[in-house]
């Protein structure tokens, strides 16, 4: 074990795990974004609504991620459509990410009694604004832990933002490998880094439980 090494490269690694932690982020907020649009449009009472999210979430997840990554980084100028690779991999990764955070908040929103519900209608309150204003905070309270596991998945995927040039974790850590010979330890700072992210995120997501845990017991 070359500890020297380690002790060389950690400062480079630290500041590609920022940007990895960055992408994360990003991807993130935009698979929120649109995994609430879609889960809220396959209730629509719209069909072909229904249908476009049905699709959507059946072609996301039934496709590779590194395959939807080449198609909008090296196809999109083809369309027009010329981004960065971190833009290519932050849209790429948060649409990706959306398709499986609208099932959690999916089983979400039917795990919401439907009494709630049918008090908003009473009071005369129209779908949308019973779903925006007492079911979805109800159904967030829910999928706390499925968000979290899909961002420990995601923050896990940004490795593959590599091979389109993005100097992420993985990026970093392979060209240390090519100029010192030393997978091992190279591999193994990088690991550490990823845990370190992983073990942040898991904090993050156990005190928000805790959080609505508290306000539950409090309400109650």
């Amino acid at each position: 074990m070359d500890f020297q090494l380690i002790g060389r490269i950690l400062p480079y690694i630290a500041e590609a795990s920022l940007l990895t932690t960055s992408l994360t982020i990003c991807s993130l907020v935009i698979g929120l974004i649109v995994a609430t649009i879609v889960a809220i449009g396959r209730f629509s009472r719209v069909t072909p609504i229904r249908w476009l999210a049905t699709a959507y979430v059946s072609i996301m997840r039934g496709t590779p991620l590194l395959v939807q990554l080449f198609i909008v980084f090296f196809g999109g100028p083809q369309l027009g459509l010329e981004l960065t690779p971190f833009v290519a991999g932050v849209l790429t990764m948060g649409f990706n990410i959306g398709a499986y955070m609208s099932e959690g908040i999916k089983g979400a929103i039917i795990a919401v009694e439907k009494g709630q519900s049918e008090a908003s209608r009473s009071l005369g309150f129209g779908r949308f604004d019973t779903m925006r204003l007492f079911i979805l905070p109800q159904a967030a309270a829910l999928m706390i832990r499925s968000l979290g596991v899909n961002t420990v998945i995601l923050s896990k995927s940004t490795a593959l933002v590599s091979t389109i040039g993005v100097v992420e974790l993985t990026y970093s850590a392979q060209r240390f490998v090519t100029s010192t010979y030393k997978p091992f330890e190279v591999f193994a700072v990088a690991g550490a880094a990823y845990i370190a992210i992983v073990a942040v995120i898991s904090l993050i997501v156990r005190g928000v439980e805790h959080f609505f845990d508290a306000g539950r017991r409090a309400k109650a």
